[in-house]
């Protein structure tokens, strides 16, 4: 009966007892695998700037106008950003201001002739209303104001290159540049990813994929109108008061 006993303690003993601890070579072969896995998820993972673009790109629209000039007709070249399921599109007000006629090209194929429905001309925005919406329609996700630093990507058709994507980061806040007409705008988002003519009216977004702004301006101390490194959003929360979005 001793014997027995003794024999179940000692059982019952060796169940309760801690594993060995881990030598230092255990210890570095884990934390090793540890590392590999983790860089081999972040190699496999998309590029944060090929995620915001497909996010956003069932909501881009590209914009064209005709309109007087001195020579007879003019056109024009910008782009706009889906804002509501009845495909409302916001854009900047100097990209249809003046224009005679508005066309607008959505991601599926369609094409449409598009109305002013609202303006905003003291913030450069405007609304625009298609006569014929796509197919699907996908409004874009809107944002909260950005901070210095954050990540920032610029989408539209700059000298003509549909679809195009850069990128950069919030610069300043609250900047004020001159436009036209001597018009002052105030309240901008300054930032360094690349924008020229056919940027206008475009999104500014957030590594999220949220639009943070409309692209209005680059800063350019020469006649010629191309990117110098300074470009000019209007903030979201201003933009979307001419669309009577609500606030983020």
């Amino acid at each position: 009966m001793v014997g027995i006993v003794a024999a179940g303690i000692v059982v019952f003993s060796s169940r309760d007892s801690p594993p060995p601890p881990l030598d230092r070579a255990q210890v570095g072969t884990i934390a090793s695998g540890a590392v590999k896995k983790a860089i081999d998820d972040l190699r496999a993972a998309p590029a944060t700037s090929a995620v915001v673009y497909q996010q956003i790109l069932p909501s881009l629209v590209e914009i064209e106008t005709t309109g007087p000039s001195s020579s007879g007709e003019d056109s024009g070249l910008g782009a706009g950003v889906i804002i509501n399921t009845k495909g409302s599109i916001l854009t900047a007000f100097h990209v249809v201001d003046g224009a005679t006629s508005v066309r607008v090209s959505f991601i599926d194929g369609t094409e449409s002739k598009a109305d002013i429905a609202s303006t905003d001309p003291d913030n450069d925005i405007a609304v625009l209303q298609p006569e014929r919406p796509p197919e699907v329609i996908v409004p874009a996700v809107l944002g909260g104001a950005g901070q210095v630093g954050q990540e920032a990507f610029a989408v539209g058709h700059p000298l003509g290159y549909v679809g195009s994507l850069t990128s950069g980061v919030i610069s300043g806040l609250d900047r004020s540049i001159k436009a036209r007409g001597g018009k002052t705008l105030k309240g901008l988002i300054q930032f360094d990813a690349a924008v020229n003519p056919g940027n206008s009216g475009g999104p500014l977004l957030n590594r999220g994929g949220q639009v943070i702004g409309v692209v209005t301006a680059l800063a350019n101390p020469s006649p010629d109108g191309y990117f110098i490194g300074i470009g000019f959003a209007v903030p979201i929360g201003t933009a979307g008061g001419a669309a009577n979005v609500p606030p983020k």
